[in-house]
């Protein structure tokens, strides 16, 4: 299966634009997951059967120690077919208080020799109370288990919404706020991200400082919350900036981190000349690997085993995503790898495991 992915279906899919073949794969995902045989397929073509590797953290057993990262399944449409493919769990979202249409097109360039993905989405999702409304039906009927003994882990990243209205810090905080406490009061998902680091935005990542972040914990800590909550880093920040976000979160006494998010430098290509010349999106894939790797290590050499870790960014093989592990991340997320090299990927990292 890996074989005719890449090197038949890929290069089909890599001439149409990337945000048609999103959808259109999201699309069929949520056909697939709908019936007990179309799963059993899926399963059988490219589940993980290896031995248990079955992992429990901050309470929560994961079937697999990899998850989809938030970014692909931003509305949640997903929860029925991922088990089936060696996902253990998901992050779904950014969501965020208010519908939001994204940035303008085009949204996502690949570049492909540089194993990246140029992400402009702006946070494009149907807003909090949509997907909070889908997964009660999707939990209604079972969409959450999936096979396997462990259920199928859903976190859920929330953002505040990309427009003018929310570059008001007040504005922010309360656009945070609403989502987090009616998630909270609906007890839907496993675990929530609060994503600060979203590049893409309306005033940027208005929370990456010592001071607003500090602000946007306090009136988070205000919900009643009794799920582990995780804090999405940026991997453009110096270390003494990273460390003192890191501090914040840790006088707070979240859970965790996930780091991290999308890569803003295009100096760190591999190829330079694939990007434009002005700034037009994040970057996702091997310009983060190094980055977020290093920030894993630095994080879990001065914190110890105070914080959960996930690690997300450019794995792209089981031998990144087993660095990211050994750097100390407890569970690992992925989106371009199995863009690049085929759902298979994520399979095979469980067998590698």
């Amino acid at each position: 299966m890996s074989f005719l992915y890449k090197n038949i279906l890929k290069p089909i899919l890599f001439l149409i634009d990337p945000e048609v073949i999103h959808d259109l794969f999201v699309s069929f995902g949520e056909f697939l997951g709908k019936f007990g045989v179309t799963r059993s397929i899926t399963r059988f073509f490219y589940g993980y059967k290896g031995k248990d590797i079955s992992k429990v953290v901050d309470g929560i057993k994961y079937r697999t120690p990899v998850l989809l990262s938030a970014g692909f399944d931003y509305n949640g449409r997903l929860t029925e077919i991922l088990p089936e493919i060696g996902f253990g769990g998901e992050e779904i979202g950014s969501v965020t208080a208010h519908p939001c249409a994204g940035n303008p097109k085009p949204r996502m360039t690949r570049l492909p020799n540089s194993g990246s993905i140029i992400v402009n989405k702006g946070l494009k999702n149907d807003g909090v109370d949509v997907l909070i409304e889908r997964l009660k039906k999707t939990l209604a009927h079972g969409g959450k288990s999936g096979a396997g003994e462990a259920p199928f882990v859903l976190g859920i990243s929330i953002a505040r919404t990309n427009d003018e209205s929310s570059v008001d810090v007040q504005a922010g905080i309360n656009d945070y706020l609403y989502s987090f406490k009616r998630l909270n009061e609906e007890g839907i998902g496993d675990y929530y991200t609060i994503n600060i680091s979203c590049p893409n935005a309306f005033g940027g990542e208005a929370f990456t400082t010592s001071d607003l972040l500090t602000r946007l914990l306090m009136r988070l800590a205000t919900i009643p919350c009794k799920k582990p909550v995780y804090v999405k880093m940026p991997i453009n920040l110096p270390w003494t900036q990273f460390r003192d976000l890191l501090k914040i979160i840790d006088f707070y006494k979240l859970q965790g981190v996930v780091i991290g998010n999308l890569n803003k430098d295009y100096s760190s290509l591999g190829v330079r000349a694939e990007a434009p010349d002005e700034y037009a999106g994040g970057l996702s894939g091997v310009p983060c690997r190094q980055l977020s790797t290093d920030l894993i290590a630095l994080t879990r050499k001065t914190y110890g085993k105070r914080f959960t870790i996930m690690g997300v960014g450019g794995i792209m093989s089981v031998t990144d995503a087993c660095e990211k592990l050994e750097a100390g991340a407890d569970l690992v997320q992925l989106i371009t790898g199995m863009i690049f090299e085929g759902p298979e990927l994520v399979s095979e990292i469980c067998e590698g495991l």
